[in-house]
Formats: structure tokens, C-alpha cells, sequence
């Protein structure tokens, strides 16, 4: 199972090489694995109940940012920051994405609003589930997708850091684990929405867009 994963992987890795000028870092093999029938059995009581909380962790995350004078950026973004722009049909297709993150964190722990630079994560295949992984960087998640219902997908992962070659299993290190809700929200977009993530912030949101393959 974990050779096909790193094989699916891999060639994720050649698409998005010939898309950009400088390719990332060679990708890793992926370490977490699906175990059970559905999210429920396998995720932890305490993400479950993140999840249970993400309408509290928007509201908090936008309240903050609007107060603190970031009103129009966030308007700026649409429906990536817009709690209800969820659509229908959210099973995300397979392959390469650019990526960006943006990140909600309380006044005591860093910027209420903050855009990250955009990096490439990839969406693979593995037997009945979709694995996602981000493709370089000083912090690289790494994990599954779940179905749940038709407008949200269950991200259950974990993350690898500096110069690990893999993210731990989902589970296994309390402090590296996430758990996150992918939702399509427009033609060719979606967003994995990731309440109360470690590190203090209240919420991260990932833009992914599939990267746009030239053809001869």
C-alpha cells in the first residue's frame, strides 16, 4: 500500500515540476494511514469536537480580523472566507494544486490576518480514499480525505517538519496532528478549512486551485 501511495505521489511530483521554474524539494513518502470504515471511528475526541465548534471558529477568526482593520481583505477574498460558500458535489479531483494558505490567529498568539505565499500540494489516490500532501516547505501536512457528506470532505493528517521524510500517522504525536474539512467553493476551487489548528491560531484556510497542464 505505501509503494503505491509513493508512487502516486511521485508522479504528482513530475507534474508539478514541469509547471514551474524552480521545482520543490524532492517529495516524501506519505506515513499515515487509513484505519476503520469511516472519519468517525478513526478521528480523536478532541478533533471531533473542533469540528463540532467551526461555526464559533469562523465567527471568532473573521470578528478578529474585521476589528482589527483587516475588513477589506477579507472582503476582497469572497467566498474563500465566506463561512456558508460550501457547493455542492466537493470530491476533489485528483492531482497537482497551488496552494495558499491564510491564517486567523487571536491577538495574544500573532497576526489576526496573515497570506501566506503560495506553495504546491498534491491529491492523490489510495485504494477507496484521496490522500493530500503539500509538496515543500519547512512544514509539510500530510493525510487523508474522508467522505462525509456531499458538500464536505474529512482531512484527518499530521505534518512533517525540517528534514523528516514523512509526516507522523494521524494520532500518533499529539502536537502534529490536523483535522480539517475540504469544501468546493466555485468552478475549480476549494478549501480546506482548519479550525483551532496547533500553534495558537484560531483558524487556517487553504486556497487549492489545480494547476492548469500545458499541453504540447
Amino acid at each position: 500500500m505505501a509503494r503505491r501511495l509513493r508512487s502516486l505521489l511521485l508522479s504528482g511530483f513530475f507534474l508539478l515540476s514541469a509547471c514551474q521554474t524552480t521545482p520543490p524539494e524532492p517529495l516524501a513518502p506519505l506515513a499515515v494511514r487509513p484505519v476503520g470504515e469511516a472519519w468517525r471511528s478513526v478521528a480523536l475526541a478532541e478533533d471531533r469536537d473542533r469540528f463540532a465548534r467551526l461555526d464559533l471558529a469562523w465567527s471568532e477568526a473573521l470578528g478578529n480580523a474585521r476589528l482589527r482593520g483587516f475588513r477589506n481583505r477579507v472582503a476582497a477574498l469572497g467566498p474563500l472566507l465566506a463561512p456558508d460558500a460550501a457547493l455542492p458535489r466537493a470530491a476533489i479531483p485528483p492531482g497537482p494544486y497551488r496552494c495558499r494558505l491564510i491564517r486567523f490567529a487571536p491577538p495574544a498568539r500573532g497576526p489576526a490576518f496573515a497570506a501566506h505565499r503560495p506553495f504546491f500540494c498534491y491529491v492523490g489516490v489510495e485504494e477507496a480514499l484521496l490522500s493530500f500532501t503539500k509538496q515543500d516547505g519547512s512544514e509539510r501536512p500530510g493525510g487523508y480525505l474522508w467522505d462525509d457528506s456531499d458538500t464536505r470532505l474529512i482531512f484527518l493528517g499530521a505534518f512533517a517538519i525540517g528534514n523528516e521524510p514523512a509526516p507522523p500517522a494521524y494520532g500518533e504525536i499529539a502536537n502534529r496532528n490536523l483535522a480539517g474539512i475540504v469544501e468546493r467553493i466555485g468552478p475549480f476551487r476549494y478549501r480546506l478549512v482548519i479550525p483551532w489548528p496547533r500553534g495558537g491560531a484560531t483558524l487556517d484556510v487553504l486556497e487549492l486551485v489545480p494547476v492548469v497542464q500545458e499541453s504540447d
